[in-house]
């Protein structure tokens, strides 16, 4: 089994020392999905609080560049690039955010944290018309960089 890289031999979360590995270019692309009924979607439009789906872009890139101060072991990183995307579909709001960086460590806690925060965005500004609005399948989509290579999920 591989051993988890957050912790030390006695099981105490720690900080990975990246300080030895070469700064590469490393991109990660990840996704949420927020469902909500046809009514809430006609909604959005007439949102009295403004866009939901442009603040939701907005908020997902701020989450991605403050990482590190959220999740503890996470390296603050020089983002090169970061984008959130929301789209309408059938049943919700499918948000996808890509990151990238040159840097010692890869950035899919990054894009996970970009797509967590626009999907809670979305719902802080759609709640008031359903609170039984869900926030789902918020995961990896790709990586590439860093030792473990490019990462691809196979199935939407």
């Amino acid at each position: 089994m591989t051993k988890l890289s957050h912790f030390d031999d006695k099981g105490e979360a720690r900080m990975v020392d990246v300080s030895a590995k070469p700064a590469t270019a490393r991109t990660a692309r990840a996704e949420a999905f927020v469902r909500m009924k046809s009514a809430v979607l006609k909604a959005l439009a007439e949102n009295p609080k403004g866009d939901p789906l442009e603040a939701a872009r907005i908020a997902g890139i701020l989450a991605a560049k403050r990482t590190a101060e959220l999740i503890p072991m996470c390296h603050p990183l020089p983002i090169t690039h970061a984008d959130v995307q929301a789209r309408v579909e059938a049943r919700g709001i499918r948000i996808e955010a890509s990151v990238s960086t040159t840097a010692q460590t890869g950035v899919e806690m990054e894009a996970l944290t970009a797509a967590s925060v626009a999907a809670l965005t979305v719902y802080d500004m759609t709640k008031a018309l359903d609170k039984s609005i869900t926030i789902e399948r918020i995961r990896l989509l790709e990586k590439t960089g860093g030792k473990s290579g490019h990462y691809r999920r196979k199935t939407r």
